[in-house]
């Protein structure tokens, strides 16, 4: 189930709301939701809905006897990477098993159930919150439950940290304040992901169906471009969506994206970009490497590790790889040439880090690392055989509107605007918006039939 589908937005979420602000108990609300959240992923992944639960339960049994034994946690760990191991990447160690030396594994097909990544993220972080002894171990099954299966982040994220909301499983405010700035960011979300991200995805489908030698400068730009917005609004749109729906349910998630193409610099970057995903590598990962306490070249080393597990995290794919190690490359560059980088003006780091952001992403979406070198070559080199009319079309007024409005709130502007308004001013300005973005997403709901999300499949 999808938050921008009729049956979720008309049927599910008013139902669950309406059930949870009449039930008296927060024992009960946390029963309410984990039943809705099962139900939620149970509406499109009905099979992996009883690996979720062992899941639940192995980390759940982990945690409790942490205490008795420090192995546990080395078990818990492998488990947790065992089981994204097998669903994930089992097919895609087998083919390059079979491509290095020739061999002819064959796996079959295993299915890859929807928001594995993020719910069995969560539940490391949970168990190694406790074996550092950050947490105690949660006695309560169904709390433990709740936070691992809730259904506004468990397919997409954003990664929520065991240690960030459990205080929020045993109390947690609920008032009409509240329902309505979450409902509100809600409906932001669900707009920059209908009108913004669908409407850049259907350019970037476009460009990068055409094979390599018929792709060109412009056109090739306009795709990259267009991808770059797509997986932006797509998926902040969607992590706006969870934290609105999550506020809506009283839980307070940190935001997820803070304009991050606004970055003069990888490192600025990713500590703009998919915060939930960047901070826990760092908590559970950089820093138990060592950070960068031992060294430079431990450093480099550590922050290579760390952006390889990054882009191999997002999906079972050489191209996904390349994508983490470019970043992590540049991010080792900035760090070894600090002094020399802080003396370069703003405008041309600002320039460099689109300029790395966007071409990484012409590997991540390229279906191979061959295909996307070749794109980014044709992004340079003019061809002769341009078929200029390819690029004419799709810079239509619909899409050529809708990509000056997400460059420019890419880059802030609805920030800028909200500062010059009195707080009073802009919440009544801000209802108005919403509500008239909530018609115009009934309207793009009821006529379209293109609606990817990006995320689902990480």
């Amino acid at each position: 189930m999808v938050f921008s589908s009729v049956v979720f937005l008309f049927l599910f979420l008013p139902i669950v709301y309406i059930i949870y602000i009449v039930t008296p108990s927060i024992r009960l609300k946390n029963i309410i939701l984990i039943i809705a959240s099962l139900i939620f992923y149970a509406y499109g992944e009905p099979k992996a809905v009883v690996l979720m639960l062992i899941s639940i339960l192995a980390n759940y049994g982990f945690a409790l006897i942490m205490d008795r034994s420090n192995i546990c946690i080395f078990i818990a760990v492998v488990f947790n990477v065992l089981l994204l191991f097998v669903f994930k990447y089992l097919n895609f160690f087998a083919d390059s098993i079979n491509y290095i030396f020739g061999t002819s594994i064959n796996i079959g097909e295993i299915h890859l159930p929807i928001g594995i990544s993020f719910f069995t993220f969560q539940a490391m972080s949970y168990v190694i919150d406790v074996y550092r002894k950050d947490v105690k171990p949660q006695k309560n099954l169904l709390k433990l439950m709740l936070y691992i299966s809730f259904f506004p982040q468990l397919i997409a994220g954003p990664i929520i940290k065991y240690h960030d909301i459990e205080k929020q499983l045993d109390k947690r405010d609920i008032n009409t304040d509240r329902t309505a700035s979450g409902l509100k960011l809600f409906i932001f979300g669900l707009s920059a992901k209908l009108i913004i991200a669908n409407t850049m995805g259907s350019i970037a489908d476009t460009v990068f169906s055409y094979g390599s030698d018929e792709l060109f400068p412009l056109l090739s730009w306009i795709g990259a471009i267009a991808y770059t917005l797509q997986i932006y609004f797509d998926f902040s749109g969607y992590s706006s969506m969870a934290i609105g729906l999550g506020r809506m349910f009283g839980f307070d998630f940190a935001p997820n994206f803070n304009l991050p193409f606004i970055s003069k610099g990888i490192k600025e970057f990713w500590r703009r970009w998919h915060i939930s995903l960047s901070t826990w590598f760092r908590e559970y990962v950089y820093i138990p490497l060592g950070g960068n306490r031992r060294g430079k070249i431990r450093t480099a080393v550590n922050q290579l590790i760390v952006f390889t597990l990054t882009g191999l995290w997002h999906g079972a794919n050489v191209t996904f790889l390349v994508w983490g190690l470019i970043h992590g490359v540049f991010l080792v560059l900035e760090s070894s040439a600090q002094k020399l980088f802080s003396k370069i003006p703003n405008i041309f780091k600002h320039i460099y880090t689109m300029l790395v952001v966007i071409l990484a992403f012409v590997i991540f979406r390229a279906d191979t690392v061959s295909y996307g070198i070749k794109y980014i070559g044709s992004m340079i080199i003019p061809s002769a055989e341009a078929n200029i009319s390819r690029a004419i079309e799709l810079c239509d007024p619909y899409n050529i509107t809708i990509f000056v409005i997400g460059v420019l709130l890419s880059f802030g502007l609805h920030i800028k605007i909200k500062e010059l308004m009195s707080e009073k001013t802009a919440a009544i300005v801000g209802y108005g918006i919403s509500v008239a973005l909530f018609a115009l997403c009934i309207i793009n709901i009821s006529a379209s039939t293109y609606d990817p999300f990006i995320y689902f499949r990480f």
